[in-house]
């Protein structure tokens, strides 16, 4: 029963990623027959990803209006659940269209409930998962979405850990980060990862906290927060450090109008 659902998961791929990499609509029953230009790093760093990164998550998106020299997509490429019945994933079911020559990031969400079995097996399997979007075509890095709470944070640098150890040494690790873990919490410190984005909307509790701090000129004290921003577009910032990738996400599907308003807020951020 495993193997029928990882088929199926396999061949879903194939079908929704299709449309990035051949002109005409085909049905390749194989995934390894896919083709694509692919630019990958020679040592795991995020130097293949660029500056600006747009968010695709769980909805159908067309970025074919983006420039692939000058702008990347971080998309969703799965959801793994943790629970008291065990591990589940679901694989991306909305269509992605980009150009050809994009570099994306397989972004996989980690979710849990209460009672979910957090121990080393699991880490072995979730990073098993994780693992295997970065395989996708046209992947450049993977990044990890999973808001660890206090007591998961062991779990989660076990899990990092070992998705180190499966990825070819090619592959950098990204991660979203709560703001809070790059001002005062340096539970990351030591994790072996390339990047963690500092999450700057629905921050919730704590945001006036994260705000003042930006606001008055202070970066974030954990060395991996200090290369990269994640932004949304109906959350504005007046002022933000300059020099960074910058992930951003729309509430809405990207257009180019969007991408317009991003460009000129950035801007006047500088």
């Amino acid at each position: 029963m495993k193997c029928i659902v990882r088929c199926a998961a396999i061949v879903i791929l194939a079908v929704l990623f299709a449309p990035l990499f051949f002109k005409r609509r085909l049905l390749p029953w194989n995934i390894s027959c896919l083709c694509a230009h692919t630019v990958r790093a020679e040592t795991h760093d995020m130097s293949a990803v660029p500056l600006l990164v747009l968010w695709a998550w769980q909805r159908p998106e067309d970025l074919r209006f983006l420039d692939p020299t000058r702008a990347g997509v971080a998309f969703l490429a799965g959801t793994v659940r943790l629970g008291p019945k065990g591990m589940s994933y679901g694989p991306r079911m909305q269509p992605l269209q980009v150009a050809r020559e994009t570099r994306l990031v397989a972004v996989v969400r980690i979710e849990t409930s209460a009672e979910a079995a957090l121990d080393h097996e699991t880490a072995k399997r979730v990073a098993s998962e994780i693992s295997g979007a970065g395989r996708l075509p046209g992947v450049v890095a993977l990044q990890v979405d999973f808001d660890a709470t206090a007591s998961e944070r062991a779990f989660y640098r076990e899990l990092l850990v070992e998705l180190r150890q499966q990825l070819p040494a090619s592959m950098p690790i990204s991660i979203t980060a709560l703001s809070s873990w790059c001002i005062g919490d340096r539970w990351m410190t030591g994790l072996p990862i390339d990047e963690a984005v500092p999450m700057l909307f629905r921050m919730g509790v704590g945001q006036a906290e994260v705000t003042n701090w930006i606001r008055s000129g202070h970066d974030f004290r954990e060395a991996a927060c200090r290369t990269s921003l994640g932004v949304s577009l109906d959350e504005r910032w007046s002022k933000l450090p300059r020099g960074r990738r910058l992930y951003a996400f729309s509430p809405s599907p990207w257009t180019e109008r969007c991408l317009q308003k991003l460009v000129g807020e950035v801007e006047a951020w500088r």
